[in-house]
């Protein structure tokens, strides 16, 4: 019986969806921690009446963290396309849970549809100050990663995932802060929030963040190695 010819495309195509798959992961976390992030900035946590914080902080360090490794692994204008796929998401979410406010519920249900309305009739607020903080920080902190990246010739990661939050947290916080909570915390609370919110992001980043951006960089050029024999 004779043998089926393999086709000589295939370990092309394999390489190249090898490759594909992990883009689309980290895409997709990206986006789904941005989502969540805004959503949960609804809730503003007290730490024994000292620090402020909106409970997004603690999801969105890890969105930057994917952030550097978007930049790390397929550069800028990769990153800067799904900043804007991001962007354009968040608006979506916006426009879909507003919809969800408009349409009438059973008056069985109007406890349910009560908080529903509370949450997401202020959500609107957040992603815009989300999306105003989100494209300054994001752009900014993927254009300098890269710079230092070029300037380090590809060493100490770590100094890049870092040195490049420092900047764009601070692009990002002050004006969701601002846009998000003025008038509705006082001045001395709102000072507080971008305070303890850039501090603790940078922690959290540095503690949690860079440690699994090592792991997924090597991995994901590991798997690039393995792809180009």
């Amino acid at each position: 019986m004779d043998k089926v010819s393999e086709n000589p495309f295939k370990n092309r195509i394999d390489s190249g969806e090898s490759m594909t798959v992990p883009l689309i992961v980290v895409t997709a976390l990206f986006v789904t921690l941005y989502l969540v992030s805004n959503v949960m900035a609804v809730k503003v946590i007290s730490i024994l009446g000292l620090f402020y914080f909106d409970a997004g902080t603690i999801t969105f360090p890890f969105a930057y963290m994917l952030g550097d490794v978007l930049t790390e692994i397929w550069g800028f204008r990769t990153a800067k396309k799904v900043i804007w796929l991001t962007f354009f998401c968040n608006i979506i979410m916006v426009a879909c849970t507003q919809i969800g406010v408009w349409l009438p519920s059973p008056d069985y249900l109007a406890e349910t549809a009560g908080a529903y309305n509370h949450v997401f009739t202020y959500v609107p607020r957040i992603v815009i100050a989300s999306l105003a903080g989100f494209l300054l920080g994001e752009l900014s902190n993927a254009w300098i990663m890269e710079r230092i990246k070029l300037k380090t010739k590809g060493r100490r990661l770590w100094v890049r995932t870092i040195g490049s939050s420092m900047i764009g947290y601070l692009f990002d916080t002050l004006p969701f802060v601002l846009i998000a909570f003025l008038g509705v915390v006082s001045t001395h609370d709102l000072l507080y929030m971008m305070a303890f919110q850039y501090i603790s992001k940078l922690l959290i980043e540095s503690f949690f963040g860079t440690p699994m951006a090592y792991a997924a960089v090597y991995w994901l050029k590991r798997k690039m190695r393995k792809t180009t024999f």
